[in-house]
């Protein structure tokens, strides 16, 4: 160990500036240990970017790189480039030539590397993150020309194969704490401000500019730092242009444990080890205020003249610390993973080395391991994680879980127990808390992620699906092995992972790197009737059509909503939807080709369906619909997740392997998910008040929303879809037909897309045998009746004159009330020519010739809760309810015989109908629904029809 006389600074007696220079020079020699370390970390050609770093920000030379413009802040304070450096910019430019930047004051106060370079921590893997720190009067504008130029040093950098962060400040914003960064992937943002300042000032590497001040103020006097660092500034013991100032690490607040804490949790998530010890760092610091902080420990030790880099090295004092304090609350799991931890943080593999001694990462850690008592299988164990499998990883995760588990528990009762507010920007917060959820919340169908970084690779080279129908007396499920040679080892060999259906159980093996395009796949498929060549068009469109997210989501989709990225359709797996045919050698052929409605018997050949999404936090669940209603439920599903997002479709890909339709159904399926998003969300938005019809084996399923929130009725057959449709509407909502439903009723379906809101559309077809009249009224509800053959104007004329007196009605009742116009009366008669349904006006029947007979209307009575009855008037003669009773109708009819000269039989119409204003009995409404009046006319004209 490298050790020198003790320090001791007592500045009530005075301070001799000699030993403040012995001081400085004391940590510029552990500094430049350090910087010599980080250089040999790197690759020959990587180690220009340390040794250019200074350069490149003293002069703004467009030969060096981040050269953008002439007018960039430049000079570094007391920065003097070495001959080497030189060497090392002329070899980078062979054009540069060093220039005198004149007596300019310098724009930058000091440069410095912080983290893991230098350290035991530092891998090839490790990024190096840079302080930058500017004078505070620069301008805004040159602070942006400042921070460009970093940008453009850092691209330059990767080029070489660094990761370079270099972040841009002043230590006056530092000092006050005003740091305004938004949490990215390298930076804490408002996470944390002292927790950073231990760690800048225990793990610093200075590269160029001024001196830490908090180097020459002793460990036993931060308290009376301020006080002891305006004495060396005003009895000019220093040069207050040769330091920097950054401030004292006082005692940490409880509400940056919160902060930093959730930080390292999120950082967690991708990269645990390093987080795993800042966590334990954070929970010691909290529990064990006594302990004292790194930094302090750290500058104390120089004091004490200790300048030996490994027993400074931040990691092994990190590692010395959390050891002293787990054996003191008797925690050997956790130390055992603090141990783990730093081995792999180092990325040394100690087994593989081929002498040790000849690296000081090597011989340093390999004096740890001894001291833990590993032996060489412990060593080899962690040093071959490539061999891991994934009941190896599964099992370190667990405990990388249950430790980040705990992190969180504990920071929660810090929050509630002690009221800390956590020293974090409420957004940054959010942010972070959704990442933690996207993470590790278990909800159903979601897949874990079971390697976040713990092996390099989990690849198969063999993997076997077993249907527990294949093992007897083992149910149902499906199973996964690896490299087993016969089906009976599975008897002998652990599975690794068992699921209820196929889909699952292979978008998990893809989505943790188990299963790959070079992996040999093999089947048992018991009793599922899954074949090798579905397993692997399975797989293949795995590979092609669902990629595996290679890092975290963005901050700005956490910022949001979750929405859907991609949706991936397994159709039929294990089902096949016509094996009674096929079994019997047969297969069915028809001119209906929907694969909804399929053939003269209109089958649903859709039997069960694994819906796979990714959605924006890189969350992957897989659904199984295989009872009940499968294809709605999961149509529901995925408008449910669209409302989210409305203008961002996601990408669709269906996959059916049934034999003979697979193609069919892929295609049906594409367009059906397709035509629904599109008039749901018709540009961007949405959704939009519409009932989407779809015809399914005889059955039809209505699509709509109730206040953003996806819902279907079920109706069993045509008479219940119009039954369905004729019921009233609070506002006018469209009724739109998928491509083939109604394909047995196409006037229907021309009648329900002709429709439009306010207004009253009759439509009528003539036949040989019947009229069939549809109205759709002004909020789009569909009346429709048969009655018998006549001539246009006998069929319509009756109708036309109900609904005009109805109208005639609302328009004074509007006019007295000052309401809008009354609602317009259109006749329209579907035609079939030319092999297309068409319309032609009729409206104008009504007022061709007067109507033949007298008028009969109707008088809605209503007493009570009595159900509704009608008195009737015939001319002028009244045929009253209370009078008749159940007689009435006959009453009527024997009434209306008798005025037909002829005796003929022929139908009566009803011309008027009153209806009362309370008609529900929790509302009253001025103007009932015109489908209401249809309703109850056809009822009573029915009844009067048949009394004749």
């Amino acid at each position: 160990m490298t050790t020198a006389a003790a320090i001791e600074l007592d500045f009530d007696e005075g301070i001799d500036r000699k030993t403040l220079r012995q001081l400085c020079d004391r940590f510029l020699a552990v500094n430049e240990a350090r910087l010599e370390r980080t250089r040999t970390a790197l690759g020959p050609r990587q180690r220009v970017v340390p040794d250019l770093l200074p350069l490149v920000f003293h002069l703004n030379h467009p030969a060096l790189p981040g050269y953008l413009d002439g007018h960039c802040p430049q000079g570094i304070a007391h920065y003097e480039p070495s001959r080497a450096v030189l060497h090392a910019a002329r070899r980078e430019a062979r054009s540069f030539r060093m220039r005198s930047s004149g007596r300019r004051a310098a724009d930058i106060e000091g440069l410095f590397f912080m983290g893991s370079p230098g350290s035991l921590g530092h891998s090839v893997a490790s990024d190096l993150d840079v302080w930058l720190c500017h004078r505070p009067d620069l301008s805004g504008t040159d602070v942006r020309r400042l921070e460009r130029k970093a940008e453009a040093v850092s691209v330059w950098a990767a080029r070489l194969g660094v990761e370079l962060n270099i972040f841009v400040f002043t230590a006056e914003a530092f000092r006050r704490g005003r740091q305004e960064a938004a949490v990215t992937g390298e930076n804490c943002g408002s996470a944390q401000h002292f927790l950073l300042l231990d760690e800048f000032y225990r793990t610093g590497v200075y590269l160029a500019g001024c001196y830490p001040l908090w180097w020459l103020i002793p460990s036993e006097f931060e308290a009376r730092y301020k006080a002891l660092a305006r004495q060396l500034y005003e009895y000019r013991f220093i040069r207050a242009d040769r330091f920097i100032d950054f401030g004292p690490v006082p005692r940490i607040p409880a509400a940056e444990f919160l902060g930093a804490g959730v930080w390292q949790l999120y950082k967690g998530i991708d990269s645990p080890w390093k987080s795993i010890l800042k966590l334990l760092l954070i929970e010691c610091y909290a529990r064990d205020r006594q302990g004292g902080l790194l930094s302090l420990q750290f500058k104390s030790l120089i004091f004490m003249g200790v300048t030996d880099p490994d027993r400074l090295d931040p990691y092994v004092l990190l590692y010395e610390r959390l050891a002293s304090w787990l054996d003191t609350i008797a925690a050997p799991r956790r130390l055992d993973l603090v141990r783990r931890a730093l081995y792999l943080k180092s990325g040394v593999p100690l087994s593989r080395l081929e002498s040790v001694g000849a690296h000081w990462q090597g011989r340093l850690l390999q004096s740890l391991v001894a001291h833990w008592g590993w032996d060489e299988a412990d060593v080899r164990d962690l040093d071959n994680r490539q061999a891991w499998q994934a009941s190896d990883v599964q099992a370190l995760r667990r405990r990388v879980v249950s430790e980040l588990t705990h992190s969180y528990r504990f920071l929660s009762r810090l929050a509630r127990h002690h009221s800390v507010h956590a020293a974090i920007r409420p957004e940054d917060m959010q942010r972070l808390g959704r990442k933690l959820y996207a993470a590790f919340q278990r909800k159903a169908g979601k897949v874990e992620r079971i390697n976040p970084n713990l092996a390099p690779s989990l690849a198969e080279e063999n993997l076997s699906f077993h249907h527990r129908s294949a093992q007897p007396g083992t149910g149902l499920g499906w199973t996964l092995y690896r490299d087993l040679d016969q089906p009976s080892d599975v008897t002998w060999q652990a599975p690794i992972r068992r699921t209820a259906n196929l889909v699952e159980l292979m978008v998990w093996s893809h989505y943790n790197g188990l299963l790959t395009r070079g992996t040999r796949l093999n089947l048992q498929a018991g009793r599922s009737g899954v074949t090798l060549a579905a397993l692997r068009g399975i797989s293949e469109t795995l590979f092609s059509r669902l990629p595996v997210p290679s890092g975290p989501a963005s901050g700005e989709a956490l910022m949001e909503r979750p929405r859907l990225l991609t949706v991936l359709l397994f159709v039929n797996v294990a089902e096949d939807p016509q094996s009674h045919l096929r079994s019997q050698g047969l297969h069915k052929l028809s001119s209906r080709h929907d694969s909804l409605d399929f053939s003269a018997t209109h089958d649903n050949l859709v039997m069960a369906l694994d819906q796979v999404t990714l959605n924006s936090w890189h969350e992957l669940s897989v659904h199984r619909y295989e009872a009940g209603d499968v294809l709605v439920q999961c149509l529901k599903n995925l408008l449910a997740a669209r409302v989210i997002a409305p203008a961002h479709e996601p990408e669709l890909t269906v996959d059916c392997q049934t034999p003979g339709h697979g193609s069919a159904i892929e295609s049906r399926l594409r367009q059906l998910f397709a035509d629904v998003q599109k008039h749901f969300f018709a540009g961007g938005r949405g959704p939009h008040p519409l009932r989407y019809i779809i015809e399914m084996g005889q059955r039809f399923f209505l699509l709509h929303f109730n206040n953003d929130q996806p819902a279907f009725a079920t109706l069993e057959s045509p008479a219940a879809l119009l039954d369905y449709l004729e019921k009233p509407q609070s506002r006018f909502i469209p009724v739109v037909p998928d491509r083939y439903a109604l394909d047995d009723n196409p006037a229907l379906r021309k009648v329900l897309l002709a429709a439009q809101p306010d207004n009253i559309q009759v439509f009528f077809r003539q036949t040989d045998t019947r009229v069939d009249v549809w109205v759709v009224d002004e909020l789009g509800s569909l009346s429709h009746w048969q009655q018998p053959p006549s001539s246009r104007n006998q069929a319509m004329s009756p109708l036309l004159r109900f609904l005009a007196n109805l109208s005639e009605r609302r328009q004074l009742r509007r006019a007295l009330t000052e309401e809008a116009a009354d609602l317009s009366i259109a006749c329209r008669e579907l035609v079939y020519a030319r092999g297309e349904w068409r319309t032609e006006d009729r409206s104008r029947l009504w007022d061709e010739q007067p109507l033949d007979g007298f008028e009969v209307m109707a008088m809605g009575v209503q007493e009570g809760d009595e159900p509704l009855q009608f008195d009737l008037f015939c001319e002028e003669q009244e045929f009253s309810v209370l009078e008749y009773g159940d007689q009435l109708i006959p009453a009527v009819a024997h009434y209306i015989r008798s005025r037909r000269s002829s005796g003929a039989r022929y139908p009566v119409y009803l011309t008027d109908l009153h209806l009362p204003h309370d008609l529900d009995p929790y509302a009253y409404r001025h103007d009932l629904q015109t489908c209401q009046y249809l309703h109850y006319r056809n009822r009573i004209q029915a009844a009067l029809n048949s009394a004749l």
